[in-house]
């Protein structure tokens, strides 16, 4: 874990460099990626701008020269380091969705799509970029004091502050419902007891009075001890562990948000970016097992001449751009307030359910090597799996759909 420095910084928003203009097509000539000559492509469809293409350009080109060079080290150290959140932080790529007003970037849903889609293109899934700026950040933004927006807003769209936030408890995970973790009052003051497992320095409790609610925990309270960094079978960069609360005495001003609606909107929102990612990893896999049978060769021509291959990636194709078509209509409805919690909840359950459909596919179009880690398939097969499971099971998405299905009210 990083220590944090809480000292109000100033956010340098650098000017991006131009691109060529002339590589970017003009909104006229804007093609849906089914019908682009790659599913990566930049400039490609209607819910983006030229606007948001430039914003991509760079995006890419931060993953590409800061991110992918080092990843093969974060995921030995089991953490990615401190260094890259405050590059991303000069680049303007965190708190792209908190008004400029309150230290952030000021940008549109579409600008933190773009971020959840780069990082899968890259295939680097260390940094935690989006539970940091579209998940923890919009709670303080939204619910937070103002002596919590201002102490924390402007060091966290830095990259100075990295934050995260626990919920998972080892008897309560899609099921709130189940979580012991508590607060109590004592005087003006939070006495929080209980254990978490989590990737970094913010948690949440559940509180007798209250509900359940959000506190703001910094590295360093005394009785706030991180434990042990659990060994995953993906993600191997981010740094999962257990955290422990013995009697942590908070400020009153520590609780930031209250009951339901705080996490009832993160959660939607969690499942959208959760489905965004999805989409962008099975694109990326598709890209990479397409270039991979057109240079693999047996019985004496490319495997992608034979037509199992081809209908297969046929097949593939035709339902990642089925599911992108779902999932950016999710982002217009979210652009335009909506977006209700059983769309969220299909697009998140869809959309993973197919990442790990694709990962299954594409690693046996790989044969043999699909199984070696030193092929990019391999990391993206693996990191895909906890998809389903985190933001809420697809068992509880269904549960959640279902709701909508038969409720009467």
């Amino acid at each position: 874990m990083h220590s944090n420095s809480l000292s109000v910084h100033s956010v340098v928003r650098l000017q991006h460099s131009q691109p060529d203009q002339s590589t970017l097509p003009p909104s006229s000539s804007r093609l849906e990626n089914a019908s682009s000559k790659t599913l990566l492509d930049i400039g490609t469809r209607r819910i983006f701008n030229d606007d948001h293409d430039l914003f991509r350009q760079n995006v890419r080109r931060f993953f590409q020269e800061e991110v992918v060079p080092h990843h093969s080290k974060w995921e030995k150290d089991g953490q990615v380091s401190r260094e890259v959140w405050e590059k991303a932080g000069e680049q303007g790529l965190l708190g792209l969705l908190i008004p400029e007003e309150q230290g952030g970037i000021g940008g549109d849903v579409y600008y933190a799509d773009i971020m959840w889609e780069e990082q899968m293109y890259s295939n680097c899934t260390g940094p935690g970029f989006s539970l940091h700026s579209d998940i923890v950040m919009p709670y303080i933004s939204k619910y937070g004091s103002r002596e919590q927006v201002e102490r924390f807003i402007p060091t966290m769209t830095a990259g100075k502050c990295i934050t995260a936030i626990a919920m998972t408890e080892p008897g309560a995970g899609s099921d709130l419902q189940g979580v012991r973790t508590n607060a109590r009052r004592d005087g003006s003051d939070w006495i929080l007891n209980g254990n978490k497992v989590c990737m970094g320095k913010r948690t949440n409790a559940k509180s007798p009075a209250h509900g359940i609610s959000l506190f703001l925990v910094e590295d360093g309270t005394k009785g706030f001890h991180k434990g042990r960094k659990l060994e995953k079978i993906g993600l191997k960069a981010q740094d999962t562990a257990e955290l422990f609360f013995e009697d942590v005495r908070l400020p009153a001003d520590a609780l930031s948000g209250d009951d339901s609606r705080t996490l009832y909107h993160s959660f939607m929102f969690e499942r959208l970016a959760i489905a965004g990612m999805a989409l962008a990893g099975a694109e990326f896999m598709f890209e990479e097992t397409r270039n991979y049978v057109m240079q693999r060769k047996a019985f004496g021509k490319t495997i992608a001449h034979l037509q199992t291959v081809q209908h297969k990636l046929a097949e593939l194709k035709t339902d990642i751009c089925v599911g992108r078509a779902f999932v950016d209509s999710c982002l217009q409805l979210h652009a335009e307030k909506r977006l209700d919690a059983a769309m969220a909840s299909m697009a998140k359950y869809w959309a993973s359910d197919l990442q790990n459909k694709v990962a299954t596919q594409c690693v046996q179009l790989h044969g043999g090597w699909g199984y070696m880690w030193e092929y990019p398939i391999a990391k993206a097969f693996v990191d895909a799996r906890v998809q389903p499971i985190y933001g809420g099971t697809n068992e509880i998405m269904k549960e959640l759909i279902a709701r909508s299905i038969v409720s009467t009210t």
